[in-house]
């Protein structure tokens, strides 16, 4: 397959996350006609003076991975939270873009991947002369913490799909499922729109330790004791599964080539989705 860069330059302004500032993306097309920019995703931090700003996608360069995707360089300068926008890359078929960002961490605009999908429908694409080639599992590969009973599995399979268990001990999120072929008109209709969640007795603590800033209703759900706070209620009764589906897809694009196989979770997170990856990596690259 070729690869695949955006048509034309397009912005997105949202709050980020974490420390609820306005964040500024300007995408760029990265078609190879710009000598010092690298191939593949590419941040450039506008915020940063007397460093390198450039910050590339790869799975060697993840750090910190309890409550999001984040990645550095080699002087320590750093883009949180590229999950949500690598799983609207993803399947997309976008290999390489360009972004600006003025500052350390990417919007959380609704908690979802839908707006990105949205922005590069507007900026089309433009296939590029070059090839990349898929990663294919050729054989099972198997991460595994069992004392917290979490689990990636990868196995051949003839296209893309991911089947995801989640089980939490709380009063009103308990076990969901999910699985589903992953292309891009089941992605947008099944995946897309699902939000990131956190529970009500998680908010103090983050709060208290300075993440989770801008967070709001508006751009995740909180669960208490009973159900939703969020007053327009879930989008899906299974949006909390379906969300992780979201995030792993985006956590394995950190290899930037696309995958052809069967991913199989369990109460799998940020951290060992990056295990798998780093698993496949080694493999297969």
């Amino acid at each position: 397959m070729k690869r695949k860069t955006i048509g034309k330059t397009v912005e997105i302004v949202g709050i980020g996350l974490h420390k609820g500032e306005e964040i500024k993306l300007v995408l760029n097309p990265n078609d190879g006609s710009n000598p010092e920019i690298p191939q593949g995703i590419v941040f450039k931090r506008m915020d940063v003076e007397g460093k390198n700003p450039i910050v590339t996608v790869d799975y060697t360069h993840l750090f910190d991975l309890e409550r999001g995707t984040n990645i550095r360089n080699e002087d320590d300068v750093k883009v949180h939270t590229i999950e949500h926008f690598l799983s609207a890359l993803s399947v997309s078929g976008i290999t390489d873009i360009f972004v600006e960002i003025t500052g350390n961490e990417l919007p959380i605009l609704d908690g979802s991947s839908i707006k990105f999908i949205e922005k590069f429908q507007e900026a089309g694409f433009k296939e590029l002369e070059t090839e990349i080639k898929p990663v294919v599992l050729t054989e099972p590969i198997i991460f595994s913490d069992e004392k917290a009973g979490k689990y990636v599995i990868g196995l051949p399979y003839d296209g893309f799909k991911i089947s995801y268990t989640i089980d939490f001990n709380h009063s009103f999120l308990k076990s969901q499922y999910f699985e589903t072929e992953i292309t891009f008109d089941d992605y947008v209709e099944k995946i897309s729109k699902c939000r990131t969640f956190a529970f009500d007795y998680e908010i103090d603590f983050l709060k208290k330790n300075n993440l989770a800033l801008g967070g709001s209703l508006d751009n995740a759900i909180v669960i208490g004791e009973n159900g939703p706070l969020n007053p327009e209620g879930l989008r899906y009764p299974d949006e909390f599964v379906r969300h992780k589906i979201l995030d792993i897809i985006g956590d394995l694009y950190v290899l930037g080539r696309p995958i052809k196989g069967h991913i199989i979770a369990v109460k799998a997170g940020h951290f060992v989705n990056a295990k798998m990856t780093a698993m496949i990596a080694e493999k297969y690259l």
